[in-house]
């Protein structure tokens, strides 16, 4: 590892990540502007964390438009009525690996019904008896 990847960091995947852009870049204008939207979308919810994850998403969302663009498939057989919907389903074969993934992830399991321990019930205490005393 030279000196100046130790303060920049992996060249490698700023090559990668160019090649990419080179790659959406050369895709016809419908696919280039379904790209560049889907890259929005899985920057800001994609994982973020794993940068080679990133790296292989968007060049597997190359791969995706430029075999769209060539067989000539519209964009909206490629994603579908609803491209969030898609993006997500997308997103879904890298791992979650985003804050917001990891977020989503715990409501999931907050909200999610499950058995209430005894130890957090209301009444830990066994009821009085509502027996009427005998006179």
């Amino acid at each position: 590892m030279a000196w100046y990847e130790k303060i920049i960091g992996d060249l490698g995947a700023k090559k990668q990540w160019r090649e990419y852009r080179r790659r959406l870049d050369a895709l016809p204008a419908p696919y280039r502007h379904a790209g560049r939207a889907l890259e929005r979308y899985v920057l800001n919810l994609g994982p973020t964390d794993d940068s080679d994850a990133l790296i292989r998403m968007v060049t597997d969302l190359a791969d995706l438009l430029e075999q769209a663009a060539a067989a000539g498939t519209p964009i909206r057989e490629v994603t579908g009525e609803e491209p969030s919907a898609f993006a997500e389903e997308f997103m879904a074969n890298y791992g979650d690996g985003s804050w917001i993934g990891r977020e989503r992830g715990s409501m999931y399991e907050i909200s999610a019904p499950s058995p209430r321990p005894a130890s957090l019930s209301r009444r830990t205490r066994p009821r009085p008896s509502r027996a009427r005393p005998r006179a």
